[in-house]
């Protein structure tokens, strides 16, 4: 597992040189908060280096449903039986049944869910606007209906899980990327995932995390070339 630390914020990856699959460490003054949980196997590496902190994992926030997002979601608990577990309202429901709502675009919805669903039942149900300690849930739909993403109102990092990705170059899910083709391959819908990235904009992230691909800094230029891109494959579908 590569560890990438810096204050506020530490970047834990599993396979990082061919499949980087991102979670992350946000300490809050005594207390640590996890934001998703990789695979299965990344259980045992995430739960090793809170270990090495001291500090107590108080809550573990999933941004979306996907299996490479809360497979590690066991073994962490098995270390950590006290951490609140939150998902967004939407994505809960995803574990059940695949139904979209009508006023949600028609589309698939793609990627796998773990067949038995979550190993506990969530303690918190998010919605837009909530906070856990210092970080704003953000509902950023699009990757999957149920998709968040996560703003600390202490320095701007935004947490965006599978929306965007910056493995293979800033792209957002959906839009074809040959170097890293995966999240496109497990999108929902583009034209929900275009307005979500709109949505972040207004917040003026400083740093950009992603679930796939490294930490960008000052992101603001690339998300508008993101946007760009994606705004230019709809129009020539």
């Amino acid at each position: 597992m590569k560890i990438v630390r810096q204050q506020k914020l530490w970047q834990l990856t599993t396979f990082p040189l061919f499949f980087p699959i991102n979670a992350y460490l946000i300490p809050e003054d005594d207390r640590l908060t996890l934001i998703d949980t990789g695979i299965g196997r990344s259980g045992k590496g995430i739960v090793e280096e809170i270990k090495k902190t001291g500090a107590n994992l108080t809550h573990i926030i999933l941004t979306h449903g996907h299996s490479d997002h809360v497979g590690g979601l066991k073994e962490i608990l098995l270390a950590f039986p006290d951490a609140e577990v939150a998902i967004s309202k939407r994505e809960v429901k995803l574990f059940k049944q695949k139904d979209l709502f009508a006023f949600e675009a028609q589309q698939p919805v793609r990627g796998s869910f773990p067949k038995m669903g979550l190993p506990v039942r969530p303690d918190r149900l998010l919605k837009d606007g909530d906070m856990i300690g210092s970080l704003i849930v953000i509902e950023t739909p699009g990757h999957t209906p149920g998709s968040i993403s996560l703003y600390d109102e202490r320095n701007g990092h935004l947490f965006v899980g599978d929306l965007l990705q910056t493995r293979g170059g800033l792209t957002i899910c959906g839009v074809p990327n040959w170097r890293f083709p995966f999240p496109k391959m497990g999108s929902w819908d583009l034209e929900t995932s275009i307005a979500s990235v709109q949505k972040i904009l207004s917040y003026q992230p400083t740093l950009l995390a992603t679930g796939h691909g490294r930490l960008l800094d000052n992101p603001e230029t690339a998300l508008l070339d993101a946007l760009d891109q994606a705004r230019s494959m709809q129009k020539n579908r």
